[in-house]
């Protein structure tokens, strides 16, 4: 074995059976890499399936090799994640709808309750069983309180005041992301009082409760009108779309670890037979003066589908630019889980201060920006892969990328959002809400699972893989997210043209 700063030796008998092998100051230093890989893939997919911001639960980076075989003792990885990004993606529309009938500042407040409360039991777990349980349950409770935020905007705002607070929560979500992994790796890195992974989970109690105390004064929280509550919850239709979603979600999140079997394929061909069966339904319904899980006049409202297809896309590119940075810079340059979170800031910083600014730059600009982000984030991520060509740690170019990334996303994501919702009636709010927080929940499932796949098919077919054989596979995977990046800045030129 070559002595090289990282070198991780694919096994034949295994695609994913890998060893890394470190320098230190007696030799080379073997380290099990096929872990070292997982735990960077599953720290990445928390970043990307949880909205409600939390730390990443799971340990990454070869600093903490203790801390991960804890972990691997109790078990359950990938049904954890699979258990609470399905029960997350399945339930999110419904939470929306009961929301509507119920209440959204009631149901907000009942979500989170039940997000900490299965916080709590996560942290406390003490098998494998008990803590898929628990995050399925806590997939639940995020599903319920998520969508009331962007149905409580909707209400309780107006015009520019709208538009102003559709800006901070795109902000928020992106601040909260690097944050997550900022002090997920501190509190990986602490092992508090021998605790290993179980403060990740455990940091959200506090967090929830002070939310529940602020959210009793703030919220409104009363129940919902009386037209509301006559909607009757169109039960077939949450049956068909929730299967249709599971069997979207289950290869999505299981495909890549699986190799992608036949049962994934044949599970994605059922999604869509469901999807179809689902709009057939529902326009059934709705021309039989039914009350139809989502209502026809939002899917007809101008531009939603448009809306749809880019946010779709910006938080595919998003998602599979942080998963694919993940491996890189965590199984090829062999950061730290720290350091790798830390690399994130740039870019988050940038998308916070662009979703909270960018309504105020010139009129005559705001049409074209969403055109322009997306083709901001092109080529940023491509200056982000030739950054890391050859397997260096990118130096100033990098943080240009890193830069423009930032401000792209912002643009394609933040006035997408905005415009989507600005004008759609109150009595919709719900229906929209729902629909575009599943569109962005699946845009990153599919970002994860289409450039993920990508990155490691790449990185595996090398026969000795190292920092250059990584940033290599990095590149690919950039230049791949840029031409969906320029997928989304040619939907804006299609819309105006129409």
């Amino acid at each position: 074995m070559q002595e090289v700063r990282s070198s991780i030796l694919l096994s034949s008998t295994d695609r994913h059976s890998v060893e890394l092998s470190r320098i230190g100051d007696e030799g080379p230093v073997p380290v099990r890499g096929r872990d070292f890989l997982r735990s960077a893939a599953e720290e990445a997919l928390r970043l990307l399936a949880l909205r409600f911001r939390r730390p990443q639960p799971y340990p990454s980076g070869p600093q903490q090799p203790d801390l991960l075989a804890g972990l691997l003792v109790l078990g359950g990885v990938d049904d954890d994640i699979a258990g609470y990004t399905i029960s997350y993606s399945v339930l999110l529309i419904t939470g929306a709808r009961l929301g509507d009938r119920l209440g959204h500042g009631r149901v907000h407040l009942t979500g989170v309750t039940l997000f900490t409360a299965a916080s709590l039991a996560c942290g406390l777990a003490q098998g494998a069983t008990e803590l898929i349980v628990f995050r399925l349950v806590q997939g639940a409770g995020a599903a319920l309180a998520i969508p009331q935020v962007l149905s409580l905007i909707q209400r309780t705002f107006a015009g520019e005041a709208r538009a102003r607070a559709l800006g901070a929560y795109s902000a928020v979500l992106a601040v909260g992301a690097a944050a997550g992994q900022i002090v997920g790796g501190v509190l990986v890195s602490a092992d508090l009082f021998g605790t290993g992974w179980r403060p990740v989970f455990l940091v959200n109690v506090p967090v929830g409760v002070l939310l529940l105390v602020l959210g009793r004064r703030v919220l409104p929280l009363g129940g919902a009108s009386r037209s509301e509550r006559a909607r009757a919850l169109d039960l077939p239709g949450l049956v068909l779309l929730g299967a249709a979603v599971s069997l979207l979600t289950v290869p999505l999140v299981l495909g890549q670890e699986e190799d992608w079997p036949l049962w994934s394929w044949l599970s994605l061909a059922g999604a869509a037979l469901l999807f179809a069966l689902f709009c057939g339904y529902e326009a059934r319904l709705a021309r039989h003066g039914g009350a139809p899980l989502i209502a026809p006049r939002v899917l007809r409202h101008p531009g939603i589908g448009l809306a749809m297809f880019r946010v779709l896309t910006a938080m595919s590119v998003n998602a599979g630019f942080l998963f694919a940075l993940t491996l890189h810079v965590q199984g090829g340059l062999g950061y730290s889980a720290l350091r790798a979170g830390l690399s994130f800031g740039p870019t988050a910083a940038v998308f916070a201060a662009v979703s909270l600014t960018w309504r105020r730059w010139p009129a005559g600009l705001q049409r074209a920006l969403t055109t322009a982000g997306f083709a901001l984030t092109a080529v940023s991520v491509a200056v982000v892969g030739l950054a890391f060509h050859g397997g260096g740690d990118g130096g100033a170019l990098l943080y240009a990328g890193y830069t423009g990334l930032g401000a792209g996303l912002a643009l394609a994501f933040s006035p997408t959002l905005t415009g989507a919702l600005a004008t759609v009636r109150p009595e919709d709010a719900a229906d929209a809400s729902g629909l575009l927080a599943t569109v962005t929940q699946l845009g990153q499932l599919i970002g994860v699972a289409a450039f993920g796949t990508l990155f490691l098919n790449r990185l595996e077919s090398v026969a000795v893989v190292r920092s250059y054989t990584s940033a290599e596979a990095f590149s690919v995977c950039a230049w791949a997210l840029a031409a969906a990046a320029a997928a989304g800045a040619v939907s804006g030129l299609v819309l105006r043209r129409r």
